[in-house]
């Protein structure tokens, strides 16, 4: 019995058994203050959308971006038509032009990698964030003019 409680532990440790689960911590806090607004372990694969209202082009945007280890990833952009119809596929190159010019879009199969990311809060964008079954309004968090960072921490 010893012998398998062995083995079954080395398995774990390696990765080598599905119950050896990748997972990063993340952490999401008030740029000002520093007071920690959600502090979790999240699997890899694990999404986190963010839902906000663009000002300067009355657009509703959702950025979509993927847990890893060691880094989160923005895979997808969309900037939503107001007519409900599906915004025209974009390359993710693109995506800084489309952000300052306006109009719908949207943008898939982007791999932009971060440690860390900084949402500053507008007065009428009312910014969502969604990480796995939780919404965090952020607005109500640091409110308008503050900021909020999400970061992946390494030795958790």
């Amino acid at each position: 019995m010893r012998v398998f409680a062995f083995l079954f532990l080395s398995f774990l440790s390696a990765g080598l058994c599905p119950a050896a689960e990748k997972a990063a911590f993340i952490q999401l806090s008030d740029l000002a203050t520093g007071r920690v607004i959600l502090s979790q372990l999240s699997t890899t694969e694990e999404l986190i959308t963010l839902t906000w209202n663009n000002s300067q082009f009355s657009l509703k945007v959702t950025e979509v971006y993927i847990v890893r280890e060691g880094f989160i990833e923005q895979t997808a952009v969309t900037f939503h038509d107001p007519e409900g119809k599906e915004p025209p596929l974009i390359k993710p190159e693109e995506i800084g032009d489309f952000y300052h010019t306006g109009g719908p879009f949207r943008a898939e199969g982007i791999s932009r990698r971060f440690k860390k990311v900084i949402f500053r809060i507008g007065d009428f964008g009312n910014p969502i964030l969604k990480i796995a079954e939780r919404s965090i309004n952020l607005k109500k968090e640091v409110g308008f003019g503050g900021a909020v960072v999400i970061e992946i921490l390494d030795g958790y």
